[in-house]
């Protein structure tokens, strides 16, 4: 593999507290607050994984523009020669001064001056570059095709979204789909993702349209149809909002979900019925204090965590792991007072008056 994929992040196994949006989006947390998870409850629950996948389809888009810059990068290090004969200096001067280009993963609010020049000199390269390049319309149009049958396959016949292919190993590095060569990434590539992302989100009934205000879709489509950009910079705007809303709405419910218990919904009614139903105090108190506090406290002492119904996943994050045991030891302690609470009732307390 080249080193022009992205190595995958290390999750921080000494962090004691929970994680925030940015690591989890950025694949630096474990089961059960992994992207993987995440990709699930907004699927599931949240009933709202369009925008995750806007954001996700934009961060794979600056990964496209990173990886076609740092191979002319390399290409103006070794061959600078050629370059001066096309007349490219300026090209090559921008390429050799800009530096290794940073990860997409956080807001460009998060950046450091640093890092957003950083930015800032790969899209002002990419708009300089544009239309220079004489890639195949034919070999943008199959990129495209190839997106579009991508985005199709994450559907079943009955209608639910499978998870991102990426998410399948969690720690696989960057892949392109483009139909380039071993390794490269062709302008045309990085043309047919930011048109496949504005076709697909943005547009007025599109396929997956997410709902942002309407002066940044417009912004982002004359930007795109208008102007012929295709630079990272022109999606930053609609990629902070969907962060900011994600954080803002999705992920404190999910942090909840996730870890402070270890059943979803599902589960947790199903053991709302068997308490309700059965007659043991024991199991009926265990039921219902697992639903009220949507965890199932033996469960969670064996380390398991529920992401879908009926199927279960390790608790992998160490202050993860820590505050579930200290919640499941609460719950059961719970459960044995309010059981031996009803047995005393039921049999020192006289069925008749005396």
């Amino acid at each position: 593999m080249s080193n022009m994929d992205t190595p995958s992040p290390q999750p921080d196994r000494n962090r004691n507290r929970l994680p925030t949006l940015f690591e989890v989006l950025s694949r630096q947390t474990l089961p059960p607050v992994d992207l993987f998870s995440f990709y699930i409850y907004m699927r599931d629950q949240q009933r709202s994984v369009d925008y995750l996948d806007f954001w996700l389809d934009v961060s794979q888009h600056m990964s496209l523009c990173r990886h076609y810059v740092r191979e002319l990068r390399r290409s103006v290090l070794v061959a600078t020669p050629d370059l001066e004969k096309t007349g490219s200096k300026r090209s090559s001067y921008i390429l050799d001064q800009m530096g290794e280009v940073n990860d997409p993963s956080g807001p460009s609010a998060n950046l450091n001056s640093d890092e957003r020049i950083k930015d800032q000199n790969l899209s002002a390269y990419l708009r300089q570059d544009n239309g220079q390049t004489n890639d195949s319309p034919q070999s943008s149009l199959d990129s495209n095709q190839s997106r579009i049958r991508q985005s199709g396959d994450r559907h079943r016949g009955n209608g639910e979204r499978l998870p991102r292919p990426s998410f399948m190993s969690r720690n696989s590095p960057t892949r392109t789909d483009s139909n380039s060569p071993a390794h490269t990434v062709a302008r045309a590539d990085i043309r047919a993702s930011a048109e496949k992302i504005l076709f697909t989100y943005l547009l007025d009934g599109a396929e997956r349209e997410v709902t942002l205000p309407q002066g940044i879709v417009q912004d982002i489509t004359a930007l795109i149809e208008e102007e012929g950009r295709d630079d990272p910079e022109v999606f930053d705007t609609a990629k902070d909002y969907t962060f900011q809303a994600m954080e803002r709405d999705a992920f404190p419910g999910f942090l909840r979900s996730k870890a402070l218990g270890n059943l979803v919904p599902p589960s947790a009614f199903l053991r709302l019925v068997l308490g309700l139903l059965i007659l043991p105090f024991t199991i009926g108190v265990y039921s219902l204090s697992s639903q009220q506090y949507s965890i199932d406290p033996v469960l969670a002492l064996a380390g398991l965590s529920e992401y879908t119904f009926m199927n279960w996943s390790r608790i992998r994050e160490p202050y993860i792991r820590k505050l579930m045991n200290k919640r499941a030891l609460m719950v059961l302690l719970f459960t044995v007072l309010i059981g031996v609470g009803l047995i005393v009732l039921f049999i020192f307390v006289p069925g008749h008056r005396l």
